[in-house]
């Protein structure tokens, strides 16, 4: 290999050379191409994408974490419709046995109009009660540090009451929060792999513009110019292009999740967003869920910068072997 130049004294003050004192330097890779757009849109696209899972994700788990508190402290009685069965005064009954017994803090009968308000998403509006053998429901509120005995509890009730059920939740909500754990993985699992796809994205955008400027870039590490130096040069540029991209993609996020918050909000006032809202309430992806979108812009920019510098010092490792190689 043939022995390098001293380092030229310009070659400091940026990647690019001037055909006279005064001209502005030359820059090895264009701020404005087709390479540097089409880049920036992809990475503005992966964004976008691992945005709105990590959003997805912030719900799920924020929606999970809801039911396991709500299981702590709402149990419900159900009394079905029977032939001898006078409803009223089972209600009652069943209400005065609740409300004594430890560990229950409050007892509510859902009335006729909120019962009907339950049911309307499947039966209509204008129901009368009396002529349906609807169940009735009594809301039981539970002490979270002290709660009640759930079998004598049920036990007592059952004694006195016909057609009597308890319900405490735990096995229904058991599945839903098992159910959410996996899509909080899964989610994870595809956040990754949209990262690992997005700086193969970068290597090979790197590896390109360096194959399309090899002759000038080959002259100016051999007369001098330090891989290092090279390498922050890129580094530079496609940090600027990481950091627009990221930022286009995650300001389309969350702008998706601000409208489809409002969205929601505008749409509860309905018997289905009754239900919609009991489930997943407002939509709303929390202060864990900006969080995880704005570290997740910082983070693509960061690995855009990060895997150029990284490329192109390998690039220029192979420039070198390759010319020792031929020596």
């Amino acid at each position: 290999m043939a022995p390098r130049l001293p380092r030229l004294p310009h070659l400091r003050a940026g990647l690019g050379f001037a055909a006279k004192p005064g001209s502005k330097a030359t820059p090895i890779i264009p701020q404005q191409n087709v390479a540097g757009r089409a880049l920036t849109l992809v990475i503005a696209i992966m964004t976008f994408l691992c945005c709105l899972t990590i959003g997805a994700v912030s719900l799920v788990a924020d929606t999970a974490s809801r039911w396991q508190s709500q299981i702590a402290r709402e149990a419900t009685i159900q009394i079905r419709p029977g032939e001898s069965l006078d409803m009223a005064d089972a209600l009652q009954r069943a209400l005065a046995i609740a409300e004594d017994f430890p560990g229950v803090v409050d007892a509510k009968i859902i009335d006729d109009e909120e019962t009907g308000r339950l049911l309307e998403p499947w039966l209509g509006t204008g129901l009368d009660l009396s002529e349906l053998p609807v169940p009735r429901l009594i809301l039981l509120t539970i002490d979270e540090a002290n709660p009640p005995d759930f079998p004598e509890l049920r036990a007592a009730l059952t004694a006195e009451i016909d057609n009597l059920s308890l319900d405490d939740h735990r096995s229904w909500v058991d599945r839903l929060v098992k159910m959410a754990g996996t899509t909080i993985i899964i989610g994870f699992a595809v956040l990754a792999m949209m990262i690992v796809a997005t700086v193969l994205t970068v290597v090979f955008a790197t590896r390109g513009a360096m194959a399309g400027n090899d002759p000038i870039i080959e002259v100016l590490h051999f007369v001098g110019a330090e891989a290092r130096f090279i390498a922050r040069e890129f580094r530079r540029h496609f940090l600027l292009i990481g950091l627009r991209g990221a930022a286009s993609g995650g300001g389309a996020a969350l702008l998706i999740f601000g409208l489809f918050h409002v969205w929601s909000v505008n749409s509860m006032a309905t018997p289905q967003g009754d239900q919609t809202s009991a489930l997943f309430g407002d939509f709303a992806i929390g202060l864990s869920g900006w969080l995880g979108v704005g570290a997740l812009i910082i983070l693509i920019a960061a690995l855009t910068a990060i895997t150029s510098h990284v490329t192109v010092l390998n690039y220029l490792g192979e420039m070198d072997r390759r010319a020792l190689e031929h020596s």
